[in-house]
């Protein structure tokens, strides 16, 4: 079993640049966001959580659907893109936390799992699922994740999303596979 991709993997890219993966600029990217918000079905949240916000670029389009959301990465460097980024939208916060070792306390009725999946170990994978399962009833969950072997990635993103699905907790509400990607959405029992 590999172990988590460490926090120091992170820091090494993102010292290397702003954007190692192009998420400002890619028009894969631009079109994988507009799926990510229209599997949203046009739901407003009172608090919403973003885990892995990277530099806050999804985190940007997903603001304007929520009263408050609060994006969290393990990456300082990442975030302070992430807070320039998202300057002027006062519903956003943002926290630096390695997930899902720590996950931030509260009440959340949307959670956005995306492109951090695919780091975790074994055991922090069934952590992080046991965590969002334990959430209130009727919780919005989405998990969006490349689909292409990586070989930094400890498991594919088929792999997180067939493990959320398989977990009583989740009720599947919604999903799509395109050929690079994959979004699902589901409820919390």
């Amino acid at each position: 079993m590999r172990a988590s991709v460490d926090a120091a993997y992170f820091d090494r890219l993102y010292a290397r640049s702003e954007d190692p993966w192009g998420f400002a600029t890619s028009e894969y990217e631009r079109e994988k966001y507009r799926e990510t918000l229209r599997m949203l079905g046009g739901n407003r949240f009172r608090s919403a959580l973003e885990l892995g916000c990277s530099i806050g670029a999804l985190t940007a389009m997903l603001a304007p659907f929520c009263d408050r959301l609060l994006a969290v990465d393990v990456s300082l460097r990442a975030l302070a893109t992430a807070r320039k980024r998202c300057r002027g939208q006062r519903q956003v916060r943002f926290a630096q936390m390695n997930v899902p070792r720590e996950l931030p306390a509260g009440r959340f009725d949307f959670v956005l799992v995306s492109e951090i999946g695919y780091y975790w170990s074994d055991a922090d994978l069934d952590a992080a699922i046991e965590r969002i399962a334990a959430l209130a009833h009727g919780v919005m969950v989405e998990l969006v994740h490349f689909l292409p072997p990586v070989a930094e990635h400890v498991r594919s993103g088929d792999d997180v999303h067939q493990a959320f699905l398989a977990h009583p907790q989740f009720e599947p509400v919604d999903g799509v596979r395109r050929e690079r990607y994959r979004v699902d959405v589901m409820r919390v029992r």
